[in-house]
């Protein structure tokens, strides 16, 4: 997907872990098929998963979910992906890479849950308990970061947009693309936001939500940025339910279908010819995006 991106097999990972890791020497590896974009992940025995950065814009996630994600976890009501251990750059493999306990379920796409009325409830809930985090010690965010104002991300946008000609509705895109960028500012208190609240980054077991993962885009800014899930998760009456939870006014709506827009846009033609599952989530989240002009 990248033209700098180290390749990893389980090979590699077998040596890194009998180095590192010898009290795992006897647990299988086993590679996991994901559309993901800047990790490799494997399978260690039942309980376990190794995850590697695979592109350098990777390399701070295993210390950051180090970092937060013993501390987020007991404060949320869906699990969370806690590391159990650190690696270390080694055998040629040149970033630090990370080994957290293997929760069950699979992503949030396509049937894998039953009721999204009674999912967009407890996905609420699950933000709203994220939004009341303490961000006491976090990271600067970087221009453009998620949570940041819309306007940082325009010049990406329209790029894009031209980038992809005729393969998207260039006009309607900038139309409601230009709603998003005119709506009022947050101008709250930052909180905590994953940033990134993709069906794939959702995770369901027995038809109900269960997890969260990847927190590679944790950051503190604007709230709105994580009602993503309402156009590429929800639709109808779920999608009018997750908003309601949320105590949503018409700006952050805005500026919450801005970043699904924002998003959606700037993956297409990067991963037009290299990963079809992040292409096929990117055109559904935009589609709704474009129905959902006139407001409910």
């Amino acid at each position: 997907m990248h033209a700098d991106e180290i390749a990893t097999n389980a090979a590699l990972v077998r040596r890194l872990v009998d180095r590192q890791f010898p009290r795992w020497t006897d647990l299988l590896i086993t590679p996991v098929a994901s559309s993901g974009t800047d990790h490799d992940i494997y399978r260690l025995g039942r309980d376990l998963a190794v995850r590697l950065p695979r592109i350098a814009w990777a390399a701070g996630q295993p210390a950051t979910e180090a970092r937060w994600l013993p501390v987020f976890a007991p404060h949320l009501p869906l699990a969370l992906p806690v590391p159990v251990a650190l690696g270390r750059p080694d055998d040629g493999y040149p970033f630090a890479w990370a080994v957290h306990e293997w929760l069950p379920g699979r992503a949030a796409t396509d049937g894998a849950v039953d009721d999204l009325d009674r999912a967009a409830v407890e996905l609420a809930g699950f933000v709203r308990a994220f939004r009341r985090l303490d961000t006491t010690g976090a990271h600067p965010r970087s221009p453009g970061g998620r949570g940041g104002p819309l306007a940082e991300r325009d010049d990406g946008v329209r790029q894009a947009v031209a980038a992809l000609g005729d393969r998207v509705d260039a006009a309607a895109v900038l139309r409601s693309w230009e709603g998003s960028l005119g709506a009022p500012p947050w101008d709250g208190p930052e909180v905590w936001v994953h940033g990134d609240l993709l069906p794939g980054n959702l995770l369901a077991d027995g038809g109900r939500l269960s997890a969260v993962i990847d927190f590679g885009c944790l950051n503190v800014g604007d709230p709105a940025c994580d009602l993503q899930p309402a156009w590429n998760l929800f639709a109808g009456s779920s999608r009018r339910a997750f908003l309601a939870e949320l105590s949503t006014d018409e700006a952050a709506r805005l500026r919450g279908r801005g970043w699904v827009l924002s998003q959606a846009v700037i993956a297409l033609p990067y991963y037009w010819h290299t990963n079809p599952g992040i292409v096929r989530r990117a055109l559904h989240g935009l589609d709704q995006v474009l129905a959902d002009d006139v407001p409910s």
